[in-house]
């Protein structure tokens, strides 16, 4: 008797067979990296909160340049698009120069981050159920909905820790769920 998994990989064409191989060894290399980038953030909750910060401080800065820049060579009276530019450019800095109320912004989006990493973990745990390895995504999911529940609970005051720690936990789950991944698609793929 055929399972689940055996009469869909028979149907897979060749080309489609490659690709799985291809992302399943890219998957174990992207889940070593993010389980030992979570092992860090657990051990130094602060850094990583202060790291994540300054990353998306960079980002909104670049987009405030960056939009400015095409709001000039589009449309120099759109002045919309300038106020946009100055709002990106202001936030990014204003993060960057007072990092303590920029984590705690950032844990206020990470709590719906993870709200919705678990929405999509749960759906991919039930499109792939009756394949060996399913449950990794259903308890990555529930992970991720723990983090966020815990995170709005003590939010604002636990930040500065929290985004560091959740952020660090929720990497090394998905570094996981990555390796597991990895070696089922390739079991499919050959």
């Amino acid at each position: 008797m055929w399972t689940h998994s055996e009469k869909w990989q028979e149907n897979l064409p060749q080309g489609e067979k490659k690709l799985l191989e291809k992302f399943s060894k890219y998957s174990k290399i992207t889940g070593t990296i993010f389980i030992v980038l979570g092992l860090i953030g657990i051990i130094f909750p602060y850094v990583l909160s202060l790291v994540t910060v300054a990353f998306a401080s960079y980002l909104m800065v670049l987009g405030g340049l960056v939009s400015g820049y095409f709001t000039w060579i589009t449309n120099k009276e759109d002045w919309l698009g300038w106020l946009k530019s100055l709002v990106l450019f202001l936030m990014g800095l204003f993060i960057l120069f007072y990092p303590i109320n920029g984590i705690a912004a950032i844990g206020l989006m990470l709590v719906f981050y993870f709200f919705m990493d678990s929405f999509a973990e749960f759906g991919l745990a039930i499109s792939m159920r009756g394949n060996s390895g399913w449950w990794i995504w259903l308890f990555n999911s529930f992970i991720s909905l723990v983090l966020g529940i815990i995170f709005m609970v003590g939010w604002p005051f636990s930040s500065t820790y929290l985004v560091g720690l959740f952020i660090g936990i929720s990497l090394f789950f998905d570094g996981i769920a990555l390796l597991v991944g990895g070696s089922l698609w390739k079991k499919l793929g050959k």
